[in-house]
Formats: C-alpha cells, sequence, structure tokens
C-alpha cells in the first residue's frame, strides 16, 4: 500500500549489471494506483535500464518487480501495460485509424470496440478530422498524439511514458495533460519518464531523481520544491530608496517587483522578520499591491543533484 492506496509497481533492492557497470545499485520505490509518477535523471542516470526492466524486456541481476501484483515481464503483466517509448516508430503507410485497428486487434479487442476507441482517442487528441491521412504526412508532435493513441487503446492499468509531450505544440501539451489526468481519475496509473521539468512540475503527483543507478530523492513536487525564505514584493508606488527602513530589496526577474531575501534581514525568524518589513512599509506609507512567498522549482533540485559530486544515497 501506498499511503492507503493498493500498489501498482512496487520495486525492491532493484539491480542491473552490465559487466563491470552498475546500471542499477538496489533501488526500491512503490507507486500506488491512480498516481502520476516521474521519474528524472541525467542520461545514464538508470532511468531507461530501470522502465525496461518493468515492462520486462530486460531481466534484473538482482532484487524484485511487481506490476499489479505480477512479476514484471510475466504475460499477465503485460497485458496491462501501456508503452510509449521515446523513439516510436509507427508504419507510415497507414492512416490512424488502420493503425490502431491492427494494434486493436493484435491486443484482443473486438472490431466495435476498436472503432468506438479509436473515434476517442483521435477526438481527445486533436486529430479527428486527419483520418484519410497516411501517418508519413504526420508532423512529429501528430506522430506523438498517435502514438499515445496506441498505448492508451486497450484501456491499460499501468502506462509508462518517456517524454510524451516531445516535439508537441502548446495546445497538445494541454490535450495530453487534460487526458492523462482523466485516465488518473479512472484509477490508470501513469509512470513518465520526461526531461521537460515544467511538465512534470504540473502533472506529476510524486516524484523521483536518479543519479548514477540510484534513487536520490522522492516526494510529492510540494515537499521537492519547498517554499524559499524569500519573498516577491510589488508596491503601488516602489520606493525612491530600496534600503528604506533598514531593509535591502533587489530587483526581481518580473518587472516592478522586488525581492526581499531573509538573507537580508538582520538575525531572527524569517516570518517574524517578514512581519517587521511589514510594519516599516506601513511606517514609511508604502503601499503594497503584491507579496508572494517564493518557491523552489524542480529544476533548481535537479540542477543542484546533477552537478553534485558527492555519494549518492
Amino acid at each position: 500500500m501506498v499511503n492507503g492506496h493498493e500498489t501498482v509497481v512496487a520495486v525492491d533492492g532493484l539491480e542491473k549489471d552490465y559487466g563491470s557497470v552498475k546500471a542499477l545499485g538496489g533501488v526500491s520505490l512503490s507507486v500506488a494506483r491512480g498516481e502520476i509518477f516521474g521519474l528524472l535523471g541525467q542520461n545514464g542516470a538508470g532511468k531507461t535500464t530501470l522502465v525496461k526492466i518493468l515492462l520486462g524486456m530486460v531481466l534484473p541481476t538482482g532484487g524484485s518487480a511487481h506490476l499489479l501484483g505480477r512479476p514484471v515481464g510475466s504475460v499477465a503483466a503485460r497485458r496491462l501495460v501501456g508503452y510509449l517509448p521515446e523513439d516510436h516508430r509507427l508504419p507510415e503507410y497507414h492512416t490512424a485509424p488502420s493503425l490502431l485497428d491492427v494494434y486493436g486487434g493484435l491486443q484482443g479487442l473486438s472490431r466495435s470496440d476498436r472503432r468506438q476507441r479509436t473515434g476517442e482517442l483521435l477526438a481527445t487528441l486533436g486529430l479527428a478530422g486527419r483520418e484519410r491521412l497516411r501517418i508519413r504526412g504526420y508532423s512529429k508532435g501528430m506522430k506523438q498524439r498517435l502514438g499515445l493513441a496506441q498505448a492508451l487503446l486497450h484501456r491499460p492499468g499501468v502506462l509508462f511514458l518517456d517524454e510524451p509531450t516531445d516535439g508537441v505544440d502548446p495546445v497538445g501539451r494541454r490535450q495530453i495533460r487534460e487526458l492523462l489526468l482523466a485516465e488518473r481519475d479512472r484509477g490508470v496509473t501513469i509512470f513518465i519518464n520526461s526531461h521537460l521539468l515544467g511538465e512534470v512540475e504540473q502533472l506529476c503527483d510524486r516524484v523521483a531523481i536518479m543519479r548514477k543507478g540510484k534513487m536520490v530523492l522522492a516526494g510529492t513536487v510540494p515537499e521537492l520544491v519547498g517554499s524559499k525564505p524569500s519573498w516577491l514584493v510589488g508596491f503601488a508606488r516602489p520606493p525612491a530608496d530600496r534600503r528604506f527602513p533598514g531593509f535591502r530589496l533587489d530587483p526581481a526577474e518580473r518587472p516592478g517587483f522586488f525581492r526581499l531575501s531573509a538573507g537580508d534581514l538582520p538575525g531572527g525568524d524569517p516570518e517574524e522578520l517578514l512581519d517587521r518589513f511589514l510594519a516599516a512599509s506601513a511606517a514609511a506609507g508604502l503601499a503594497l499591491r503584491h507579496l508572494e512567498r517564493e518557491r523552489g522549482s524542480l529544476e533548481e533540485i535537479y540542477l543542484e543533484i546533477a552537478h553534485s559530486r558527492g555519494p549518492t544515497a
């Protein structure tokens, strides 16, 4: 169980060696039903090896992994999985309906179910109206959306996505996000491997970061990014002296805003120091129009781990 929910992906002490190279060094994680889980890490961190083991494409050297209580790689587990690889190749002589009809047949869907699912997915992913166009005429983003439709066609219980919005325009990315959130709401577990940290931050319930074959950090996005000891400040009329009443304000990236950092304030608790700043601003007759505690970002956490030279945990 993960936070009271059924465990769908269970990995315990997973190891994978390629000769003298240790691709995975004892990875453990659990992902719950109806959860969107993001896996991050630099190239060579072990993400692809982990996903290939979960898909039954690679055998582990040690440890164990299960999908929905079934050993990974078993026929029963594979039937429950949808997969969109990063560098997928679709037969370009097909149209979208004919391609999905072939894949649906291989997955055991009835003809009527294949037609229904094809219509639903093409409409949801913005591909309706292009049913007669052969895939060779598709853009990269259109091929990516069609690949996602193929992965979802048989209503999988677990969905593995490798860079699902790569090459997709902003409208398409939003359509994909909405579709994935709807799949999550119906209980599908979604496992995303991506370098698009902004997308991961918007979409994922929990995130893990790998480094050198080990899991170094995992948690919900709010837990990982947290709040910074600084505030974004905006005034109705900016002060002429940014060192006014004993505090220092630095220009922020957003025009007309300033950054008030706890490190710039004279000792004490950051919240207490903020109260003192607000009182001093009022005494100086400065009207605030914006005050916002700054949050961290996955990008900052990711880069900090990527540049770390210390041992992995």
